[in-house]
């Protein structure tokens, strides 16, 4: 006769559990929108009871502004990884700027305008928000700095520079849920030229490691 023994189910230790719910309320984050990041759902997307996610996280906004924070920080860690092979600044920004378009940004660009649209009314979230755009700030000014100090960048201030790039990629993400098959590719184009005329580097040089960068991506 078959078994009607159920399979023991392993008990996952504290910190293990509350990875796979932040984990997992991040993914319906960028999916379906902060706004559905509820205890249920998450329950739901685990096939756990509420009661459980509550035990991890007593208020939902927390788990919101946690979640939040786990995409964006997994994105920046992409873009801008802390352990970077010193002397590689010019690749090292062409590859943050080949990296910050397509599909997969342009997700993480909805989650921004999300996530800063709902922070009006949400202080932790806020507080999140607020810690994120630091990150970005303090990574992308120290990979200025070490191009100033290797002699392949030139600016007075690398936090200012850093910043000016920053704001030029947050005004172009802010179209990403409108349609833009016709914008210029000056426009498009627009944060790389920044980074060259504020950086000092030559026009076109980070336009062309990026195409290199990409043919080396695509191949098998």
């Amino acid at each position: 006769m078959p078994s009607s023994t159920r399979p023991k189910r392993v008990r996952k230790n504290p910190e293990a559990r509350r990875a796979e719910i932040v984990a997992a309320a991040a993914a319906i984050a960028l999916a379906e929108g902060l706004e559905c990041i509820t205890m249920r759902r998450v329950a739901d997307e685990l096939a756990v009871r509420p009661g459980l996610i509550s035990h991890y996280f007593p208020v939902a906004e927390d788990l919101v502004a946690e979640a939040f924070g786990v995409a964006a920080t997994a994105e920046l860690d992409e873009l801008i990884p802390v352990d970077r092979p010193e002397g590689e600044t010019l690749e090292d920004l062409a590859r943050f700027f080949r990296l910050t378009t397509g599909d997969r940004f342009d997700g993480m660009s909805r989650l921004w305008l999300n996530a800063r649209h709902l922070s009006r009314y949400r202080d932790r979230l806020r507080d999140r928000v607020g810690h994120q755009e630091a990150q970005w700030r303090e990574r992308l000014t120290q990979v200025i700095r070490d191009g100033v100090a290797a002699g392949a960048l030139s600016t007075e201030n690398p936090e200012v520079t850093a910043l000016q790039i920053l704001v030029v990629l947050d005004g172009l993400g802010a179209h990403a849920n409108t349609e833009r098959s016709n914008r210029p590719p000056a426009v498009t184009a627009m944060a790389i030229t920044t980074a060259e005329r504020e950086l000092d580097v030559p026009a076109g040089t980070l336009a062309g490691l990026i195409a290199a960068q990409h043919d080396l991506s695509e191949r098998p």
